[in-house]
């Protein structure tokens, strides 16, 4: 089996490494886009030549389905891709987890990019899915970035900052960026009043590989035996995890099960 993810950086490495848990045995192609990143600027018919691209990088490798491992691309690209390359390849989009933190009741965050926050796609899975749970959305100006080039001072100004805009009795916080994921546990500190109940993060790297395996009839099987055969593509190009990748405990975890190029 193989799946394939694609984002403009290193935001795919929490739904790969999902997906290296639930099947330790898959091939993973990631193919992401430095040369035309970041995304959010973009116009939607811009970003959707990128994403095209991205995404036939990855195609050409033959997945038997493509996770599109960020939200941007999710809202604005899902109809394009699935033109493309549905049936042949199922295409597996990523929704923030709103659904089920408003389903552990309020209040609940929402952290996001500022190209995401008040957008109407936003709004609307509030409107559809908090029903009368309290939702504050919060812009995370630079995070991503921050993230991506692993820059750890710019990451914890951009934490501290969307923790300011936070509510401090929030129950639950939802990533809204695949790249937040990554730095889960920092954001968690941020947000966590002392003496409280624990704050829930709800990302959507779990569910996302499992839909993928879902969609192509494949059971998960944690226990099958580690394989290693991993992809790297850089804007089309082969090449090897980006440096930054091994700054996160998600890119640790596919280099180690990586073959030695």
């Amino acid at each position: 089996m193989k799946i394939a993810l694609m984002d403009s950086g290193i935001g795919l490495l929490a739904a790969a490494a999902a997906v290296r848990r639930l099947r330790p045995d898959a091939a993973l192609v990631l193919s992401s886009d430095p040369d035309g990143m970041p995304w959010g600027p973009r116009t939607p018919d811009d970003l959707t030549t990128r994403a095209l691209a991205v995404a036939r990088a990855a195609a050409a490798h033959r997945p038997d389905a493509l996770i599109v491992a960020c939200n941007t691309a999710s809202v604005h690209t899902l109809p394009a891709l699935r033109a493309e390359l549905e049936p042949e390849i199922p295409v597996i989009g990523t929704v923030p987890a709103i659904k089920p933190a408003a389903a552990g009741g309020g209040p609940v965050a929402i952290w996001a990019t500022p190209a995401t926050t008040g957008s109407p796609y936003q709004r609307g899975l509030i409107r559809d899915f908090a029903g009368s749970v309290d939702v504050t959305e919060v812009p995370c100006p630079g995070l991503a970035d921050a993230v991506q080039h692993a820059d750890e001072e710019a990451v914890d100004r951009a934490i501290a900052a969307a923790a300011a805009l936070t509510p401090p009795g929030v129950r639950s916080v939802v990533l809204g960026c695949t790249h937040y994921e990554l730095v889960a546990e920092r954001i968690r500190a941020a947000v966590q009043p002392a003496g409280r109940p624990p704050v829930l993060l709800h990302g959507s790297a779990h569910a996302v590989a499992a839909q993928a395996l879902r969609r192509t009839g494949i059971p998960a099987d944690p226990a099958a035996p580690a394989g290693t055969d991993l992809t790297v593509l850089l804007s089309g190009r082969e090449a090897d995890l980006p440096a930054a990748a091994l700054t996160y405990a998600e890119g640790r975890l596919l280099a180690a099960t990586a073959p030695t190029r």
